[in-house]
């Protein structure tokens, strides 16, 4: 399939695949992942550099890219829970989970402990290839060359099933739609990064090339990998690939409720110690709002940035510097989420400037260094974890100075030592000190504090450097002379820039970063170990301040979004079939009234046939605000009368159509195969049904009662048999064939309605089961068939039982078309009234009616076929228009 990776060529992907997809290719709701082929490179969708195995061609074929290759990327189904909700219902996200977190917890240390002794590790060199490898945390190559060929093997099997699996991935993406990629695979892949950082063994830093240790530089935007995050990197670009095709509101709508279900406190006391998917849940909804910052636009950013703020990063910060609450990996996985929190916070104040910092993050800037504070306060006091290591008492309560009673665990006030030491207050301070000048005095109450410990550790790691330029102030005042030279070095340059940002200059409004200025304004901090500030060099992608997302065709805006906002706040346990009547897409082309719709077996196509004497094929993608008309792919004009039945034979991947002949034609090139005339001009054909795979046969009645089994592969006739005798039971008017194929079922125009076994060509069962026409008949699962009739009634049966299983009764008009969803049946009537009628329920009244209104479908309704994997509707009208409801 081929996938484009610019914004202009996001086109519609090719209905060549072949590939079915049916309720087995999705995962269930409610997924753990634990273990699985989680890593790899980054697939973004628009980047310059080559992959491991290279960029997705343009010319791959759907042979390359399978159903069942999908299936790595989606993990081992363990647990079961609600359904995502829209921004506006967040907080029912997290009232319905809360249940089934506790259960969580309780199996939390038994699968953790089986997932990382089979996690992947990887390797990434400075060339962006990917390196895998299967080993075991504590185990070591022992015979050094003998084990390399195999190893070697082994990764690059690895690497090609993984990129295969992000392929298919982002090829599904597009394919699907909006709704139900964001139902099945956003919604997994969202789960699926949590389990990236699970365990401490995935939150070790990852040694860099640049640097000795993680936290030596002074740089707090940039990037310092851990294994989680090279696991997670295919997953974050993935979801990144489905907001590039369906634009921001996916990040907004979908993406930011659920990172606020990961942060959100737990509904107990707030303290004790979290479980590990928790504490795996801070770290990867860090990392994906970092992915969502650089994605949004200047306007959008400044819109949620409030709702970043009170439901992202204060409750982060709420768990980061909690002296009540620990954490399972220790102080390792407080200091990994500190600096991609702090890192986080420069990232958005480098996008907004310094007044909108003051404005918006004064509360999140003032909560992280508070900790520094409550440390020292403490101290004063004499309580240390050294000093408290010996009290019996595994919980105390501490008064603070501004009265408050402070709930102190030795063990959780060790962890917040080691994270807020001078080191920390130096690589973090220092930089904010820089970008925000004179305002972090105002934003930061403690600044004096946080100067003095970051003066403390420059002068441990580097005194020489001090008296090298001649400073003689004393270690506590080293931090605050230092931050006055370096805002005074940069203040004027700021002035002449006319930007909010340290050190940047204000485009339009857009904030860039200078080098030079950069430099410039760290003066006596470019001592300092190897840093190369906290702005990102421009061409680094990992640490691009912003990405605009190119303006897709399948961009969701009108009423696509309001459906989409809909839907995925749905719970998709939810078996019934809701009908809004929201105008989605419409299809012109036809110039006659439309006989048939067959949507293709994958939801991305469909077939219409008219009175127009044409069959044409349509896309289904979501294509503008839902006013758009979308021209047909392909017409088939070879037909010489009007065109009553169309369908697809999907063993053989051609299409059926039938006018009084039957024409079979291949879909992709509209070459005419054979055809299949009446045997007698006085006995036309009447009815035709195709059936199911794997059998090739196609069923024709006609005028005679008789029904024919043709096989476009040979030549004549394969089967014929006499269905009725005499005049009485009428032109046979439609024909339904059971989903096994072991059975046919005909409907003739007295209302009888005949039952043929295809393995023995015996008549089982013949009925009278209408007073009038059939005018349609359908079969399901479990032997049941529905028919209506002229009659006003809709009937279901059993195959071989004489009562029917339920009776429906139209008050006003008869049911000319109906289509089935699950256990219901959807129907409609020539007064232009949508049913829903269920076939678990014994009332003889419809669940719901809707009647269409001009404004959404125009003419009278003569077809209707139902999208079950989209629950949207196809609708026919006599002024030769479709249209796409949901």
């Amino acid at each position: 399939m081929d996938v484009e990776h610019s914004s202009t060529a996001l086109d519609l992907l090719d209905y060549t695949s072949g590939v079915s997809f049916h309720d087995q290719a999705y995962l269930p709701e409610s997924e753990d992942f634990q273990s699985g082929l989680y890593v790899g490179e980054s697939l973004q969708p628009q980047e310059q550099e080559s992959l491991s195995l290279g960029r997705l061609s343009d010319k791959s074929s759907a042979s390359e890219v399978s159903l069942g290759e999908d299936r790595p990327a989606d993990g081992d189904s363990q647990k079961d829970k609600s359904s995502l909700k829209s921004m506006d219902s967040s907080q029912d996200l997290k009232q319905s989970e809360d249940s089934e977190e506790e259960e969580e917890e309780r199996d939390e240390e038994e699968h953790d402990d089986a997932a990382i002794d089979a996690e992947l590790t990887v390797a990434v060199d400075a060339g962006a290839s990917v390196d895998v490898t299967l080993a075991d945390d504590s185990s070591e190559p022992e015979d050094g060359e003998g084990e390399e060929l195999p190893d070697h093997s082994d990764d690059k099997e690895q690497t090609i099933l993984l990129d295969t699996a992000c392929k298919m991935v982002r090829w599904l993406s597009a394919k699907l739609g909006p709704t139900v990629t964001s139902r099945f695979i956003a919604r997994n892949l969202l789960r699926l990064l949590t389990s990236c950082y699970v365990g401490p063994t995935r939150q070790q830093f990852v040694p860099s090339n640049d640097e000795n240790s993680p936290l030596s530089t002074g740089n707090i935007y940039q990037n310092r990998p851990v294994l989680g995050d090279q696991v997670s990197k295919p997953v974050l670009a993935c979801l990144v690939h489905v907001a590039y095709l369906y634009g921001e509101p996916v990040l907004t709508y979908q993406y930011l409720p659920y990172i606020s279900y990961l942060v959100a406190p737990s509904g107990g006391s707030g303290g004790g110690r979290l479980n590990s998917r928790k504490e795996a849940g801070l770290l990867a909804a860090v990392m994906l709002t970092q992915k969502i910052v650089v994605c949004l636009s200047d306007t959008t950013l400044m819109d949620i940035l409030p709702k970043i703020s009170q439901e992202v990063l204060l409750p982060v910060l709420g768990f980061l510097t909690s002296p009540a609450v620990g954490f399972p990996s220790g102080a390792q996985a407080r200091i990994v989420l500190c600096v991609k929190t702090i890192s986080l916070i420069a990232l958005i104040c480098l996008r907004i400037g310094q007044e909108m910092v003051q404005q918006h993050l004064s509360d999140t800037v003032r909560n992280f260094f508070g900790a520094f504070s409550l440390l020292q306060e403490l101290q004063d006091q004499g309580l240390t974890a050294e000093s408290l290591s010996s009290c019996e008492v595994p919980v105390m309560e501490v008064p603070l100075w501004d009265g408050r009673l402070l709930a102190l665990d030795p063990a959780m006030l060790m962890e917040l030592q080691k994270v807020f030491n001078p080191e920390m207050a130096y690589i973090t301070y220092i930089p904010f000190s820089c970008l925000l000048g004179d305002v972090i005095r105002t934003v930061v109450p403690n600044h004096s504090l946080v100067e003095k410990l970051a003066g403390i550790y420059l002068e441990n790691v580097n005194p020489k450097s001090l008296q090298v330029v001649s400073l003689e102030q004393t270690p506590s005042a080293v931090g605050p002379d230092q931050d006055t030279r370096g805002t005074e070095s940069f203040s004027s340059h700021q002035e002449d820039s006319h930007s909010g940002t340290f050190g940047s200059v204000l485009v339009g409004n857009r904030i860039q970063v200078p080098v030079d200025t950069q430099r410039e304004g760290l003066g006596l901090l470019c001592l300092s170990a190897g840093t190369d500030g906290f702005i990102p060099s421009s061409s680094s992608e990992e640490n691009a301040l912003k990405h605009d997302l190119p303006r897709s065709t399948h961009m969701l805006c009108g009423n696509w979004l309001a459906y989409w906002q809909y839907e995925i706040g749905v719970s998709q346990h939810d078996p019934r079939f809701h009908f809004h009547q929201i105008k989605l897409q419409s299809f012109s082309g036809h110039s006659g009234a439309i006989k048939c719709v067959a949507p293709l077996s994958s939801e991305d196509f469909f077939l219409s046939g008219s009175k127009d004497k044409t069959v044409r094929l349509w896309p289904l993608y979501n294509y503008g605000d839902g006013t758009s008309e979308v021209p047909p792919r392909f017409t088939y004009a070879e037909h010489k009368k009007s065109v009553f039945y169309v369908s697809q034979l999907e063993a053989s991947q051609h299409v059926v159509s039938c006018d009084g002949t039957v024409h079979i034609w291949d879909q992709f090139t509209g070459k005419l195969l054979r055809t299949f005339d009446e045997l007698d001009s006085k006995v036309p054909i009447t009815a035709v049904t195709t059936m199911p795979p794997p059998y090739h046969s196609i069923s024709v009645a006609s005028a005679d009662s008789v029904l024919r089994f043709i096989d476009h592969r040979k030549p004549g006739l394969q089967h014929e048999f006499r269905l009725a005798s005499g005049v009485s039971a009428g032109l046979i008017r439609c024909l339904a064939v059971s989903p096994n194929g072991r059975s046919v079922m005909a409907g003739f125009s007295s209302g009888f309605i005949v039952l043929l076994d295809t393995r023995t060509g015996l008549i089982m069962r013949g009925w009278p089961a209408h007073e009038g026409d059939i005018l349609q008949i359908k079969a399901t699962e479990g032997n049941v068939l529905i028919s209506s009739s002229s009659d006003h009634s809709l009937t279901v049966w059993k195959e071989l039982e004489q009562k029917p299983l339920h009776h429906y009764k139209s008050a006003s008009e008869p049911i000319h078309a109906f289509d089935l969803y699950g256990n219901e049946v959807v129907t409609g009537t020539v007064a232009n009234k949508i049913g829903v009628y269920s076939m678990l329920e014994s009332s003889a009244l419809p669940i719901s009616t809707t009647k269409l209104s001009s404004e959404n479908f125009r003419g009278t309704l003569t077809s209707l076929a139902v999208l079950p994997m989209k629950c949207h509707l196809l609708l026919g009208s006599d002024n030769g228009v479709i249209r796409l409801l949901a």
